[in-house]
């Protein structure tokens, strides 16, 4: 079963220990997300009264692209399997404005919360959700006798009966029966709403006009004929929503938002005017304007009810270049009370990215290249090599961070990973030698390098 993120009970040390076995370096951030994690933990411990008084600080890091800025976020938020939602603040625009509103994040983080506890309650009920299918299947190959007018009991089955469906119930389970047709009653399909203007509101209207259709069409039923391989999802999902209880899981999700609910901001930089006070500056500073009553505790309508932003847990962020936090309007300042600044990463970093974490890039290649039976082993001075080639990149063209390493290697692996199907059992060895060969004209021309993003 996941998680429960109000019950996380690491501390701040084995919090940033486990973000180490992913994410090299950035120590500062961790350390700032891992006591905010604990915060909550402590917080909940606390008498009611006492609880209510106390609120998420904030987190705002600073740095360039590629750092581990989102990834330190989304690790957190995978470990405590807390509901997470990353956006861009730029995509936002005032109210009034066409596009976005910023009350949509919360709408959002709820949908993923809710669909992080139907997951989870599924789970819980597949074996019992598998059982009735089965007994669904065998009402509709042998239906059981009707029940007797006089006393509207239903009439027990009679041995010959009882013996035929066990027969038919262990052709079911060998899957002897899948081609034999059925008459299933399915819901009639939903006409899906589009075509509305975004704009704010308009989001909220075409989700609650798509939820009564959908509510209208459960009542109506259709008989349709299929095999039984392809009743079976159909009925499974079926019997999934008869013993999901939508009603306490939507409470259970709002909850969970409300409580240990994560948003990363991200392109914060990105709504700071440049001093004109006109055009778009206007509309820049009107997002931070809307975005600061969810920061500082509010109550957003949503499809699934009212959620309260108090204790939701934001996490700013942005590169700043040209700009500084401070130019963000005072009021958001205040609300981003730790500001944390990610290191630029070089040669060294790389070299450690490559080799160090669990999901390291050559361990992602291994495994894949794997799958066809072919064997990759990368030499240190592979590593070495793509390292200082990245490091290189990102000097004379613009500085993507980490994300530089993604398309190094895949050039790097591109001619092994076509060939891979062809040559199973083969083992291949990356050296400092091959990778020069696959990149040294990439990095001597300055205008090609620039593709390599």
């Amino acid at each position: 079963m996941a998680l429960n993120p109000l019950e996380n009970e690491k501390t701040p040390r084995e919090i940033v220990e486990e973000l180490n076995k992913y994410i090299v370096g950035q120590y500062d951030a961790k350390k700032a997300v891992a006591l905010a994690l604990r915060t909550r933990w402590r917080r909940l411990r606390l008498p009611e009264d006492k609880r209510t008084e106390i609120y998420p600080k904030n987190i705002l890091m600073i740095g360039p692209t590629g750092v581990g800025k989102t990834e330190i976020a989304r690790r957190l938020a995978r470990m405590t399997d807390a509901p997470f939602l990353k956006v861009e603040a730029s995509k936002f625009t005032e109210v009034g404005y066409v596009g976005r509103d910023v009350e949509s994040m919360i709408r959002d983080l709820v949908e993923v919360s809710v669909n992080q506890m139907r997951v989870r309650r599924q789970e819980e009920c597949d074996e019992e959700a598998h059982r009735a299918v089965e007994e669904r299947l065998l009402n509709l190959l042998l239906p059981p006798a009707p029940m007797t007018y006089s006393t509207l009991q239903e009439v027990s089955p009679s041995p010959h009966q009882q013996t035929t469906r066990e027969k038919l119930r262990t052709m079911l389970r060998e899957g002897k029966l899948e081609d034999r047709e059925v008459e299933v009653e399915l819901p009639e399909r939903s006409v899906m709403v589009q075509g509305f203007i975004p704009g704010a509101g308009m989001e909220e209207m075409q989700s609650n006009l798509q939820e009564m259709l959908r509510q209208d069409d459960a009542f109506a039923q259709e008989k349709q004929a299929m095999k039984i391989s392809e009743a079976r999802p159909h009925l499974f999902q079926s019997e999934l929503e008869h013993l999901v209880d939508e009603e306490a899981l939507v409470g259970q999700a709002i909850s969970r938002v409300e409580q240990a609910g994560i948003v990363f901001l991200d392109e914060m930089d990105k709504i700071i005017g440049n001093g004109q006070g006109s055009g778009p500056d206007v509309s820049r500073e009107g997002v931070q304007r809307d975005i600061l009553p969810l920061v500082e505790g509010s109550t957003v309508k949503t499809k699934h009810g009212f959620v309260n932003t108090d204790h939701i847990l934001f996490i700013g962020a942005g590169a700043f270049y040209g700009t500084s936090p401070s130019d963000l309007i005072p009021e958001l300042q205040g609300r981003f009370p730790i500001r944390v600044e990610l290191d630029s990463l070089g040669k060294t970093e790389f070299v450690q990215i490559l080799k160090e974490p669990e999901n390291s890039l050559t361990k992602q290649y291994k495994s894949l290249l794997e799958t066809e039976g072919v064997l990759v082993e990368f030499e240190d001075s592979a590593i070495d090599e793509m390292a200082e080639m990245a490091a290189e990149i990102n000097d004379k063209t613009d500085n993507i961070g980490a994300r530089r390493l993604h398309t190094i290697i895949e050039k790097v692996i591109e001619e092994i990973s076509f060939i891979a199907p062809e040559t199973p059992g083969k083992k291949f060895v990356l050296d400092a030698k091959l990778v020069r060969e696959r990149l040294s004209e990439i990095v001597k021309d300055q205008d090609l390098s620039r593709y390599i993003l």
